[in-house]
């Protein structure tokens, strides 16, 4: 923790959670405090605020602060340069030339991995607070597809919030890997969550998002538990 960290953000956690190494992708988190947030914390930080983040209110404000912090933890750690991505038109990361990362940020955590793009195309990190069974249900059928229903039936509540609360997060993960690579954008019902054990997850497109990636197209993701929260990750190997 250097001298000019913002107090509102922890020192960086690098841990890799996931039951499974990806190799050449850091990833680094770190905690945040809306109400710790100082006037001066991003040119003390050296993190641009970009308009719309200036005029936000302090919980914007502090996620997006940590969540740069956080990547650029995580690209010193890979490529030995302090880079901090730009926020793009699409209100997604600009990463450096030859990088490729996500960033997530839930209820005072914030992540960020990254990778060189020769070995990972595309990487979507997605961090969720569990879905309470009652507002799962509420939110199910804007989630799921009819076949993601169906084979919901025979869970407990409990369980059903769960896979809800999964299904939600890896489709957001697998949005944020592939965006990039076809600059279209694709919402929930466009794919589909097969299966899923204990840590990993497959998916398949329900869409053509592009020439290369069509419909009944499948792609693998990855899930744990990490500080309280589900996180997700699809990545899309080079």
């Amino acid at each position: 923790m250097t001298s000019n960290h913002p107090a509102c953000c922890s020192p960086f956690d690098t841990s890799w959670p996931f039951p499974e190494a990806l190799p050449g992708v850091v990833m680094r988190s770190c905690r945040f405090d809306p109400a710790l947030l100082g006037a001066d914390d991003f040119p003390r930080s050296a993190i641009a605020a970009p308009a719309n983040i200036q005029r936000s209110v302090a919980k914007r404000q502090t996620e997006f602060l940590a969540g740069r912090l956080c990547a650029r933890a995580a690209l010193l750690a890979l490529t030995g340069r302090a880079d901090v991505p730009a926020l793009g038109e699409d209100r997604a990361p600009v990463w450096p030339a030859g990088i490729t990362g996500s960033i997530s940020h839930s209820h005072g955590l914030a992540t960020a991995l990254v990778a060189h793009d020769k070995q990972w195309r595309g990487l979507g990190l997605d961090l969720e607070e569990p879905i309470s069974a009652e507002r799962a249900l509420r939110l199910a059928e804007e989630i799921l597809t009819p076949a993601e229903l169906q084979r919901m039936d025979g869970l407990t509540p409990d369980q059903q919030a769960r896979r809800i609360t999964l299904t939600f997060s890896i489709k957001e993960s697998l949005f944020k890997a592939l965006y990039p690579i076809v600059q279209m954008r694709f919402y929930f019902h466009d794919a589909e969550l097969l299966d899923c054990d204990d840590a990993r997850a497959r998916l398949r497109l329900l869409i053509d998002l592009s020439a290369e990636w069509k419909t009944g197209s499948e792609l693998e993701g990855w899930y744990c538990d990490f500080q309280g929260r589900l996180l997700s990750l699809v990545a899309v190997a080079a």
